[in-house]
């Protein structure tokens, strides 16, 4: 090899070069929990000694009606994610265009946002109670017909602790849209109005196309804490009640590893988990290359 292939061969190798203590720090804080947790979903603790089960914890998981229930239940909240993004984009369009007070509205849309989960999930828990403020309200107004024990129910329960969790994350998604709204160009917005564009029409020719990558980027967010950031909403709000009707799959974990010590069950219930975040990942990054394309 001579001087000249050396020195490719080395400008080819610097930048792996710079990454690669970051790599191994990364290998290391992610590669070793996952290894670790593909050892216990396929052994069993016994004292002090692990036995070895193969995939007996994953047929048992599989054989669990509360698996599917808490499965189902992150599903269903991901019904979320697109009424978060619409509800974000019309709320930061009316105030980045200066609607009056709008100060006071964006500071009371990121409220929420900063508030700790258990704060937010112990005031609601009071509203939402069968006597609490919300259906007293609804009786004093003459639309008691529509109170429902809102948690207490297996049938509003997911539903009313979506709607809590969409109520604190919308700030989020204001205050990202409002950022990327303030890069746009104004010629653009000022064209649309002198080809006499309506409001929606601004949105969707001018907002919507600009902000693609922001939306993009909010909806894999907002995905992320359907499927791995509302255990604290249930612990909190229901405790996974009534009968186990808002089981979410962190709470499965939670309640197999330290309620039952069934830590193989909850090894295998995590897996599933990592890998069911892989495929929505890979699908996300499949569709975003054919639309990127179209």
């Amino acid at each position: 090899m001579n001087y000249a292939e050396k020195r490719t061969l080395q400008v080819k190798l610097r930048p792996y070069l710079f990454i690669a203590p970051a790599f191994i720090f990364m290998l290391f804080v992610f590669a070793y929990p996952i290894g670790d947790l593909l050892r216990r979903s396929t052994n069993r603790q016994y004292g002090g000694e692990m036995e070895y089960i193969g995939l007996e914890a994953f047929r048992l998981t599989f054989r669990d009606d509360f698996f599917w229930t808490s499965l189902f239940n992150n599903l269903r909240l991901f019904l979320a994610v697109p009424i978060l993004v619409v509800l974000s984009l019309i709320f930061a369009t009316l105030i980045f265009e200066r609607l009056p007070a709008w100060r006071i509205h964006r500071t009371l849309v990121f409220i929420p946002y900063v508030m700790a989960v258990p704060v937010v999930g112990v005031v609601f828990t009071y509203i939402l109670t069968l006597n609490g403020v919300m259906n007293t309200i609804l009786e004093r107004v003459g639309l008691d017909f529509i109170a429902l024990d809102w948690l207490g129910s297996s049938k509003t329960a997911i539903w009313a602790i979506m709607a809590v969790i969409i109520w604190k994350e919308l700030g989020f998604g204001i205050v990202l849209f409002l950022a990327r709204m303030s890069s746009i160009s104004v010629e653009l917005y000022d064209a649309a109005k002198l080809d006499g564009a309506s409001w929606w029409q601004e949105m969707r020719h001018v907002t919507i196309p600009q902000t693609a990558t922001v939306i993009e980027f909010y909806v894999v967010i907002s995905m992320i804490t359907m499927l791995s950031w509302v255990f604290a909403y249930i612990l909190v709000m229901t405790k996974g009640g009534p009968g186990g009707s808002t089981w979410v799959m962190e709470y499965y974990i939670y309640q197999k590893a330290f309620q039952y010590s069934q830590m193989h069950i909850a090894a295998a219930a995590s897996v599933l988990l990592l890998v069911f975040a892989g495929v929505l990942m890979v699908v996300q990054g499949r569709l975003r290359r054919e639309l990127g394309g179209l």
